[in-house]
């Protein structure tokens, strides 16, 4: 893997933009910015290579958070579904996401 391509993710920026035909997904990290940023970077570094785009987003209101039904930092949101919760390794990050390709199919 090319480590130039892990890096924290830019609100609003969409991973793999360029494939068009991959499904589309909208996330939304939730957390402090320093769990979300360490989350963020983890999370492109595992998924890059998947056969999909994802859009992010932060939020960083812990109001908001609690209205999710969010308890740990960082929280991501996946299409409106709490999908991974707390700091999880980039190999668990991978297996959700594969998981979720599937389903699609």
């Amino acid at each position: 893997m090319m480590n130039e391509a892990c890096h924290s993710m830019q609100h609003g920026e969409v991973l793999n933009a360029e494939k068009t035909e991959y499904p589309f997904f909208h996330a939304v990290l939730y957390g402090d910015k320093v769990s979300t940023a360490k989350f963020s970077k983890r999370l492109s570094c595992a998924i890059k290579h998947l056969p999909l785009r994802v859009e992010f987003r932060y939020e960083y209101d812990t109001l908001k958070a609690v209205e999710k039904g969010v308890m740990k930092d960082p929280t991501l949101v996946l299409d409106g579904e709490i999908f991974l919760e707390g700091l999880v390794q980039a190999e668990s990050i991978t297996e959700a996401f594969e998981k979720v390709l599937l389903e699609k199919e």
